[in-house]
């Protein structure tokens, strides 16, 4: 059956539709894509330009870099050299402080940090009666740290060898809360010793902080010690110090003691015993290990009646402990002895054993809870005995004199037995443990 021409029509109308429908389809769906493509170079283009950025700054940083490590190759060839200047400095320094015809007794180090003050008073102190000594006591400066005014300080004195221990790294204490003070100063103390010993080959070292002023007979008093350092190895170091040295406890200018504890503040020791303590220095408290037995063993130490140093250091790293109570009223010896003339004999071990054995058995016993006062009324030296630890607090603290103790021992104390005059008199007072008197043999 014919189609008729109205049909036709309307295929080709439908067609027609259809073609412009598609048409119109592809043409929105080319707008699309060609948005999408623009969209997509756009951000090629930014990805592009961003890239180029970051290869720039790249490009920047490695310059810095290379700038950088060519900076620290010249800065540490500077070092370098600066270091091999200021050893050859120090060397001439150390060669013109020595006079070729006289052995020196001891270097004396004054070991400083960041106290400019202080360290001026301790100089002046000390210059005024090193001068005429000097060849027989070179005198240095260590230094810990880079305090400006502290270097400033110890380099205006021309006749001092200044030393500079700069450790740049980080302190790390073994327990919370300790004070990273006490681990610098015992790196220093290793530092300056090692230099002094090692180095520099002295035989002995005499070693003083930056807060203390001497007596005028120092020089002599380590002079004459040295002696007896040098030929009794049972004395392990000699200290200008006694912790009891209250005015109101010390009379004779010329009494000296063997000790169990270690006293320090102004001391001597010879390198073999640095050669010993030196690779088993300890990270902190380097003081109180000394005062371990196990440290010093059956050695022992000298120390005066009356202190050849006097510390004013109220303010470091200490805080201040104990200055008031114990420090401040220490009397600082004013007589001029001559101590190459005495006869130090008796501080031989045997000798000083049976000499302080006699004078402590000749003592007055007092006994009972009122010994301290039966003392404070006799005319003649007494001793009184303390059952430990907790009982001589006691008795100290109604004294005054020091009550701490260091791994069983007690400040100043030997064989157990803490020995201090009475109101500045000549009287002696003797605390003594249980077994003090056996061990000395009465």
């Amino acid at each position: 059956m014919a189609r008729s021409p109205c049909d036709l029509r309307l295929l080709l109308l439908a067609a027609a539709a259809a073609f412009i429908y598609i048409q119109v389809r592809l043409f929105v769906t080319q707008s699309h894509y060609a948005d999408r493509l623009a969209e997509a170079e756009r951000s090629e283009n930014q990805c592009t330009s961003q890239l180029k950025s970051l290869i720039d700054q790249v490009s920047m940083q490695q310059e810095k870099i290379v700038a950088l490590e060519e900076m620290k190759m010249r800065q540490d060839e500077e070092r370098a050299q600066l270091k091999i200047l200021i050893q050859d400095l120090e060397k001439r320094s150390v060669q013109k402080l020595l006079n070729k015809n006289v052995v020196p007794v001891a270097a004396v180090v004054i070991m400083a940090c960041n106290r400019p003050d202080y360290l001026e008073r301790t100089v002046e102190s000390i210059l005024k009666y090193q001068t005429s000594v000097a060849s027989k006591f070179p005198l240095f400066i260590s230094q810990d740290g880079t305090n400006g005014a502290v270097k400033k300080k110890a380099l205006d004195y021309k006749q001092i060898t200044y030393m500079q221990h700069v450790d740049l790294e980080p302190v790390r204490t073994e327990r919370p809360g300790e004070l990273t003070a006490y681990y610098k100063i015992a790196k220093h103390y290793k530092w300056a010793l090692d230099e002094l010993f090692i180095k520099h080959n002295f035989a002995r070292v005499i070693i003083l902080e930056d807060d203390m002023e001497i007596a005028p007979d120092f020089f002599d008093y380590f002079e004459a010690a040295a002696k007896l350092l040098d030929n009794d190895k049972t004395v392990m170091a000699v200290s200008s110090w006694n912790d009891n040295g209250q005015k109101q406890f010390v009379n004779d200018p010329k009494a000296l003691y063997r000790s169990d504890f270690f006293p320090g503040l102004g001391w001597m020791l010879t390198k073999s015993t640095w050669i010993e303590l030196s690779p088993k220095w300890p990270k902190a408290y380097w003081d109180d290990w000394v005062r371990l037995k196990e440290v010093h063993g059956n050695r022992q130490f000298i120390r005066p009646e009356i202190c050849r140093t006097y510390n004013f250091g109220k303010h470091g790293s200490s805080l201040g402990q104990f200055f008031e109570q114990y420090l401040e009223p220490i009397k600082l010896n004013d007589v001029h002895i001559d101590w190459n003339s005495e006869d130090l004999s008796y501080l031989g071990e045997d000798k000083f054993l049976t000499k302080f054995g006699k004078e402590v058995a000749n003592a007055t016993p007092l006994h009972g809870s009122d010994a301290v006062l039966k003392a404070h009324n006799m005319a003649a030296d007494v001793r009184i005995q303390y059952n430990d630890q907790e009982d001589f607090e006691r008795i100290a603290r109604q004294f005054g004199i020091f009550e701490e103790w260091k791994d069983g021992i007690p400040r100043t104390a030997y064989k157990g037995i803490v020995v201090f005059r009475y109101k500045s008199s000549p009287r002696q007072i003797f605390l003594v443990s249980p077994d003090s008197l056996r061990q000395l043999g009465v």
